[in-house]
This record gives C-alpha cells, structure tokens and sequence, in this order.
C-alpha cells in the first residue's frame, strides 16, 4: 500500500477527491494528508462510534487473543467493512489513496483518548516470533500499513510519534497520517505512539492494511 506520489505534486487522487500532501518522508514512508476526511464526515463518524465505545484492547501475544493493557487507555469500538454508506464511502477513497483493494483492510476502528489518555510507542504488525501470530495471520495475513485520521483537533496535545526518527504529528481534523513497514522489524522504523491528550480530548479513526484479504 501507497499513495501515487509524484515529483512535486501537491495532491493525490484518492477516488471521490485530491487529497492534499502536507508532507512526505521517504525512508520510513510517512505521508501526512489534509482534507482526507470533512467536517461533516468527522462528526458524523465520532456520531455513530460514540454509543458503542469500550476500553480499548491489545493483542495478546502468547495466544493471539486480545486484552485490556496499561500501555493503551483510549476507548475504542469497529465498523464492520462497508457498515454504513458513509463507511463504504471512506474505505473506497482510503482503497483508491493508497492504491489497495477495500478488502484487504480491516474494519475501521475509531477511538477516543480523553485528557491524560494515551497509546505508549508501539509496532502494528504481528511479531512471527510471537506465538499467538500464527492464529492472527490466518485472517488475511501480516499488517504491512498503517492510516490514521483525526476526526478532531485537541486542544493540547496527542501528537502521534515516531521516537526512532524524532517526528511527531500534530493532530488536526480532516488530517491523515500514513507509514508503512514492508516487514515485521524493528529495522522498519516504524515504532509509534500517541502521546497523552494534555487538554481535551482526541478522536481518530484508523485502518490497518493486510496482504490479503481480511474476512
């Protein structure tokens, strides 16, 4: 997965819309996108997401299952692939962006990280080494790419970072943050984490992108 980036250009076709590039690193891929989602989009999202919020979890690594972790005290909920329209509409423009097929992603998931709620640095692929991988690979196969999207702007803080390259991302509604990591290795560069919301509260909506397809 990647957007079609060429030489200057200031936006990507993303299906329904241009997308614009705020800024691109090569090595590890970053992009950061403006205007990937609207206002009445975001509302709409953090709208139907907000009934159906519970703590957010992690995988467990000895069995591939999930659980409740200290390192992540967001709340968080999925859509379905292709629940609502308005779900479809945005997995069709993030398929078209990233030149990926719509079933090769897994739900959207939206979260919500109140004042002092954070994610600590992490990877989003399945360590092999790991035992419970092997349950979690057999649905559509290893993550290879990440998108975030904020659905707000907080009023302090919950910058998504990067610790191996120094760079953090300042969340801002409608705005997108893409990384991708070809292999499950540390060598990838892809260590991230949202750091705690100081003031307010954050909102996000993110899609994990597999190898295959993901059911």
């Amino acid at each position: 997965p990647q957007p079609a980036l060429a030489d200057a250009a200031n936006t990507v076709p993303a299906g329904d819309r241009e997308v614009r590039i705020v800024s691109a690193l090569k090595d590890p891929q970053i992009v950061v996108f403006a205007n990937l989602l609207d206002e009445a989009e975001c509302d709409e999202l953090v709208a139907l997401a907000k009934a159906r919020l519970t703590r957010s979890e992690t995988v467990e690594l000895d069995t591939g299952g999930s659980e409740v972790n200290e390192a992540r005290t967001s709340e968080g909920m999925f859509f379905h692939r292709g629940e609502t329209a308005l779900v479809a509409r945005i997995e069709a423009r993030i398929a078209a962006l990233l030149q990926w097929p719509v079933e090769n992603g897994e739900g959207l998931q939206i979260l919500r990280y109140r004042t002092g709620a954070e994610y600590k640095p992490h990877y989003d692929y399945f360590d092999p080494a790991q035992a419970g991988s092997a349950t979690i690979l057999q649905r559509g196969g290893q993550r290879l790419a990440s998108l975030v999207m904020y659905l707000n702007t907080p009023a302090r803080g919950g910058a998504t970072t990067f610790p191996d390259i120094g760079l953090d991302v300042m969340p801002m509604r409608g705005h997108a943050v893409f990384f991708s990591y070809p292999r499950p290795h540390p060598d990838t560069r892809t260590l991230h984490g949202g750091a705690p919301v100081q003031e307010g509260e954050k909102w996000v909506a993110t899609k994990w992108l597999r190898q295959g397809r993901f059911d």
